[in-house]
């Protein structure tokens, strides 16, 4: 164990399995966007991981992303053979299967997440597919990145936030790269890794439609659907944290297709 760790206290408890999640911010935000939901899993004895991805580095596109996420992982894990499950939200979804060819990952879980396409840029995707993105275009006029108003991301990824909430993460705002859109997906084909889709039913930043016809029907995900938009972890964090668990148990979990919180 690496000097300054400290083993989970629940970790050493016979017959549980304790799983590292590996929680990846999307685009314009921190880790610490996850630290409600970090708590949640923290609390029933899993270890948690919520690194700073460099989305606003230029230099650094989707390969750079998994290499910084995988060497979270290995500060964290006891070896190559910890159950890991990477959760990737929005645009960190275009690293998440980069992450899964490069380490052994027991499970994807895409929460509201961008999913790439092998051998193709992103950018060339979304013109065949313009539903994939719905967030509205920037407009130069507000005070946050790339000239983003408070209106235009209070719809787009806090609409049902406490809007205390709501206004304290856009302040924490970062620029974004768009490199990791641009570039070609650095993996040629998409791992074995089995996948789930988590779909929110209001989701205002990413399309319904094409969410639902990519997961299940390009990577073949389970999807599972929960209430809300495109912030779970600050809006409903302990329904998201639910479902995060259920995931991370190998003894109840499968891929039995699409579920239902409601």
């Amino acid at each position: 164990m690496a000097p300054g760790r400290t083993r989970n206290r629940y970790s050493t408890l016979p017959h549980r399995t304790v799983t590292l999640f590996a929680l990846l911010h999307g685009g314009l935000h921190y880790g610490s966007c996850w630290d409600a939901v970090t708590t949640e899993l923290a609390r029933r004895g899993h270890r948690v991981i919520a690194p700073d991805l460099p989305v606003d580095d230029d230099s650094a596109g989707a390969l750079k992303w998994a290499q910084v996420a995988i060497a979270a992982i290995e500060r964290e894990a006891d070896g190559a053979s910890d159950d890991v499950v990477v959760v990737a939200h929005s645009i960190s979804g275009l690293c998440a299967p980069v992450i899964a060819t490069l380490y052994p990952v027991r499970r994807m879980v895409f929460v509201g997440g961008l999913l790439p396409v092998p051998g193709q840029s992103f950018v060339e995707h979304l013109a065949a597919n313009p539903d994939a993105i719905t967030f509205p275009e920037p407009q130069e006029q507000g005070t946050g990145p790339f000239g983003l108003t408070w209106e235009s991301v209070r719809e787009g990824f806090y609409h049902d936030c406490p809007e205390s909430m709501a206004r304290h993460a856009f302040s924490e705002l970062r620029h974004q790269s768009f490199t990791v859109f641009t570039e070609r997906c650095p993996i040629s084909r998409w791992p074995d890794t089995p996948s789930t889709y988590v779909l929110m039913r209001d989701d205002r930043a990413v399309g319904e439609s094409w969410a639902r016809r990519n997961a299940i029907g390009r990577i073949g995900a389970r999807v599972v659907e929960l209430d809300g938009g495109h912030s779970p972890f600050f809006a409903r964090p302990a329904e998201l944290s639910a479902v995060l668990l259920s995931l991370g148990d190998p003894d109840i979990n499968g891929d039995r297709g699409p579920i239902s919180t409601a």
